[in-house]
């Protein structure tokens, strides 16, 4: 069964990747007018979200509706090769060389190997390799839909999923609700606010499930419904713009990240303008669609190795630029960082994830 190629999401993923990355450049020393952009970079790992939601839910819909099953083991294993290997070369890193740490003190190696990091994750004194949080999620996702999805199809009601997906989302609503009312309203005139509203609004899994859901009911519309897939094809270039203009409002709207709306609605509405935004990316109409540039295809097929390593390459680049008596503050710094982060995006590629690639495909014969 041959794989749909999206070539506007390859655009999607590539300012996903860059926003997270000034995003997180701010924690190092930096130009100014980071700090007055960057902060917008929070929302390159929900735009990661709404595009695994998207993507994973895409596959396993494609294998429903042709054959009426999942073949889980197939699954696992292409998801196993795809994330194990490199993450685990990144937790050697971590765990064994100190000096790739751009903080002091990691989390315990229990809570990355069961990918539950991110709960109980206090950012401030254990806030090394911090931004796996989002990969915990994304594992845990791989795990959850497979495993909704057969369930769906054992009572025959997979349709149901339309309806299950804005379940989960008023679900997290509320529980970010409660988590502000009892746990970070309480803190908010303390030293410990930020501590408290990362560990129970922003890194927990049931308080971020808007992204990947919105991005399965995609997933499920454009699967099984052709009138919303013709529809989408015939007004991209609409959408995109629709999108946009909702991505600058959810922005205007999250302004104070950590404010009470944001963190009651403000994820909803990042992932719905996100959301619209990758609709008009997947459109056989819309200009992202419809022309592929290398530079977006090559930083979309490198954002996951660059997502892994970018803060331990940009705290030792760093290091070695102020040995040499280098300024670290200004926009050669920058460059020279964000150029040392695609190198070892490369070299993940070559040395890790294209052998593993090869050992899949070998075992992926092997079942068959």
């Amino acid at each position: 069964m041959s794989k749909e190629r999206f070539n506007g999401l390859d655009h999607l993923r590539a300012i996903a990747i860059v926003l997270v990355l000034l995003y997180h450049y701010r924690m190092f020393e930096h130009p100014k007018w980071v700090e007055t952009i960057g902060w917008v970079g929070w929302t390159g790992v929900d735009l990661f979200f709404v595009l695994s939601g998207f993507l994973i839910s895409s596959q396993l819909f494609r294998e429903i509706r042709v054959h009426q099953k999942i073949q889980l083991g197939i699954f696992m294993t292409k998801r196993f090769f795809r994330i194990i290997p490199p993450y685990a070369f990144t937790l050697f890193l971590y765990f064994s060389i100190s000096f790739f740490r751009e903080r002091e003190n990691l989390p315990p190696l229990w809570k990355f190997i069961s990918f539950t990091q991110n709960y109980g994750l206090d950012v401030f004194n254990y806030g090394t390799f911090s931004h796996a949080w989002s990969l915990c999620i994304e594992e845990q996702f791989y795990l959850f839909l497979p495993l909704l999805l057969l369930f769906l199809l054992r009572v025959k009601a997979i349709s149901h999923i339309q309806f299950i997906i804005p379940l989960l989302i008023l679900i997290s609503i509320t529980l970010r609700y409660f988590s502000w009312t009892k746990y970070v309203f309480p803190d908010i005139n303390t030293a410990d606010f930020w501590r408290t509203w990362y560990m129970k609004i922003y890194y927990p899994t049931h308080t971020r499930l808007d992204g990947l859901a919105i991005g399965v009911l995609i997933g499920y519309l454009f699967s099984f419904s052709q009138k919303f897939r013709a529809a989408v094809d015939s007004y991209g270039n609409p959408l995109l713009l629709i999108g946009m203009l909702a991505v600058g409002l959810s922005l205007w709207f999250c302004k104070d990240q950590v404010s009470e709306n944001t963190s009651f609605f403000g994820f909803t509405f990042v992932a719905i303008s996100y959301g619209i935004l990758v609709l008009g990316s997947i459109s056989k109409s819309s200009v992202l669609s419809k022309r592929k540039y290398r530079i977006t295809s090559q930083l979309a097929a490198l954002s996951y190795s660059i997502y892994l390593s970018h803060k331990g390459i940009i705290h030792m680049v760093q290091w070695l630029l102020k040995k040499g008596d280098i300024s670290t503050s200004g926009n050669v710094a920058l460059f020279i960082c964000f150029t040392a982060c695609i190198i070892t995006g490369l070299f993940y590629r070559l040395v890790i994830e294209k052998p593993s690639d090869q050992v899949k495909n070998l075992v992926l014969n092997n079942k068959k």
